[in-house]
C-alpha cells in the first residue's frame, strides 16, 4: 500500500512539476496551463506515458505535451 501511495505522490509531483513549468514556458497561470492541459488530452497524456517522459528532461516533457495539445486543437 505504502509503494503505491508513494509512486502516486512521484506522478502527481511530476504533474504539477509538468504544469508549472509549461505555464512558464507560454507565460500563463498555473491555473489556466491546468485547464488548457486538461482540455486538450495533456494531462491525460502525461498519466498515460508516465513511465517514459518521467525520464525525459521537463524541456522536452514540455515540448511533447505542446505537441499533444496541439494535435487536439490547442493553440501553444
Amino acid at each position: 500500500m505504502e509503494d503505491s501511495l508513494s509512486e502516486l505522490k512521484k506522478k502527481i509531483n511530476y504533474t504539477v512539476a509538468c504544469v508549472n513549468e509549461f505555464a512558464k514556458k507560454f507565460e500563463i497561470t498555473s491555473k489556466e496551463a491546468f485547464q488548457y492541459l486538461e482540455k486538450y488530452k495533456g494531462i491525460l497524456f502525461l498519466k498515460e506515458h508516465y513511465e517514459i517522459e518521467h525520464t525525459l528532461s521537463l524541456e522536452d516533457a514540455i515540448e511533447d505535451l505542446s505537441r499533444v495539445c496541439r494535435t487536439n486543437g490547442g493553440e501553444y
